[in-house]
């Protein structure tokens, strides 16, 4: 992996692209240890905070929402429904489409989820205050209105 030593040159460290991508190895880095005891993984963890802020959705519209690929949702929620986490049924109005409801297991595996994914946070950013990281945040969100996904 390519991680910018602290003495890297000035141009290197001039680049926000590079800078992004650099963090952005990190910071998988840091959510995949946090996940990887509990079986669960980032397209996990999406699918089941939808599901949790907005209630039952169909899993097309889950899709949507978290950006995550078709087929990677569908083996997302079969495992995900395999382990008791999320109920698929059938819609009562298009009994093509499933709609997807988190279970009290779910809600369960969903908070151990964050609690790890908080652990990560701090990992990623030691020594940031909260002021520090809701601005990163603000940053971030900011960059990613500014290109929608298409």
């Amino acid at each position: 992996m390519d991680i910018a030593p602290a003495g890297a040159s000035g141009r290197l460290r001039a680049l926000p692209t590079r800078l992004i991508g650099q963090v952005a190895i990190l910071a998988n880095r840091a959510t995949e240890r946090a996940l990887e005891p509990t079986g669960s993984r980032r397209y996990h963890y999406a699918l089941l905070a939808t599901l949790d802020e907005t209630g039952p959705l169909s899993q097309a519209e889950v899709g949507r929402r978290t950006g995550i690929d078709r087929s990677d949702i569908v083996a997302a929620v079969n495992d995900l429904s395999a382990r008791g986490y999320l109920t698929r049924t059938p819609d009562p109005a298009d009994r093509r489409r499933n709609t997807l409801t988190l279970t009290p297991a779910g809600h369960t595996h969903l908070h151990d989820l964050d609690t790890r994914l908080e652990a990560a946070q701090a990992e990623l950013l030691p020594g940031f205050t909260p002021a520090d990281r809701a601005n990163l945040v603000l940053t971030l969100t900011r960059i990613l209105e500014l290109h929608p996904r298409n």
